[in-house]
């Protein structure tokens, strides 16, 4: 059976939950910043970057839900390659969390935003 760790697992589901919390929180962000100071040649940078964090995030949610799946599917057992391609996914997905919200940190930041 092609059954990953619960460690695995669990921290899988943890990355998705944060990969969620961090899109809601850049759209908030995007939000608040367009409704205190509107779509000007200042915040363009920073709306932008907003809207590009969210794109960014939801590329590895969706590998992460991909690969836990097509893992679970495969019999007997799931090949190296997926496997590999899913610890690549969990270390690039931790290093993209840390950078989104040390964007959104900053933004937030410069604006005096909550």
């Amino acid at each position: 059976m092609a059954k990953l760790p619960d460690q695995t697992l669990n921290n899988i589901f943890y990355l998705q939950r944060r990969l969620v919390e961090l899109i809601d929180e850049a759209k908030a962000t995007e939000f608040d910043l367009f409704e205190r100071f509107g779509e000007n040649e200042a915040t363009l940078p920073e709306l932008d970057q907003m809207q590009s964090s969210v794109e960014r995030l939801r590329m590895p949610y969706s590998r992460l839900h991909t690969l836990a799946l097509g893992i679970a599917e495969y019999q007997p057992i799931a090949p190296d390659a997926m496997l590999n391609l899913l610890a690549q996914t969990i270390e690039q997905t931790e290093a993209l969390i840390g950078a989104v919200e040390a964007s959104i940190s900053e933004t937030k930041q410069n604006w005096n935003l909550p």
